[in-house]
Parts: C-alpha cells; sequence; structure tokens
C-alpha cells in the first residue's frame, strides 16, 4: 500500500471521486480530509489507489461509484462515466456518451469530460467529438489502447 502522500501527489490533491480539491493539512479524521481509496469493489483498475475525500471514500464504501455529471451541464442521458472509462481503458475505441440540445451545450459536455478523463483515468490518451444527429448533438469519447 502506498503512502497518502505519494497517492494524493500523484493524483494533484483532488477527490477522485467528487473531483474537487484535497485539503493537504486537513485532518484525515475530517470528513472532508485527504484518504486513501483502495478501489476494492474494483479489481480490474489499472490504479489500485486513489485519493478520495474521506466521506467520498466512506459513502461509497465497497461499491462501485457512481461519478456524477455536473448539474451545470445541459445533457441527456448521461453515460456511467466509469463504465465507459473502464471500457475504453481495456479495449479503446469510440462511445457515444451524451446527447445534448444545443452545439454549445454539446461543447460545454465535451470540454468538461476531456478535464475529467484525464483524472478519471491518469495517462489514458482521451479526444472528444461533438456531432449532428437528429436535431441534437453527440457528444463522443474516444482513445486508443494503453
Amino acid at each position: 500500500m502506498s503512502s497518502l502522500d505519494e497517492v494524493a501527489k500523484r493524483d494533484g490533491w483532488r477527490c477522485w471521486v467528487c473531483d474537487e480539491p484535497v485539503e493537504a493539512g486537513m485532518s484525515v479524521n475530517d470528513p472532508r480530509g485527504p484518504s486513501v481509496d483502495a478501489r476494492t469493489a474494483d479489481r480490474k483498475a489499472k490504479l489500485a489507489e486513489r485519493l478520495a475525500h474521506r466521506a467520498c471514500n466512506s459513502r461509497k464504501g465497497a461499491v462501485k461509484i457512481v461519478i456524477a455529471w455536473p448539474d451545470r451541464l445541459n445533457v441527456i442521458e448521461p453515460a456511467p462515466l466509469l463504465t465507459v472509462a473502464e471500457r475504453l481503458e481495456r479495449k479503446g475505441g469510440r462511445e457515444l456518451v451524451a446527447r445534448c440540445p444545443s452545439r454549445k451545450d454539446a461543447q460545454e459536455a465535451a470540454d468538461w469530460l476531456a478535464d475529467r478523463f484525464t483524472r478519471l483515468v491518469p495517462g489514458l490518451p482521451v479526444t472528444t467529438t461533438v456531432e449532428p444527429g437528429g436535431g441534437q448533438f453527440l457528444v463522443a469519447l474516444s482513445a486508443g489502447r494503453r
């Protein structure tokens, strides 16, 4: 098992669950304090340990966590991000992850996804595209194999 400092530095002091900053000086007993999540429910994960807030880690327990899409994004039927991340990491390819009513909404979602995936699956080269289709705009993620 790695030390808290090693994991936190590698993850840039950001919680992998909620994507919010984790304060280095906060007590590990505080709900917003740092903890190492061993991701016991995800045995196939390439990164066995990730930084999480104590509350985020405790709330998920040993079940598979759901990574929330921000409420500020106007997306319809957003895909479950951990499932998408696991498939892209395992075999690469392309996945449609959301529908949006406007190109602007789709581009905002694509920009957020590109940024979020740099922390969700570090080292996986992911690209996003926005494509028109059926009076709406589709957001896709693509990744090559590592």
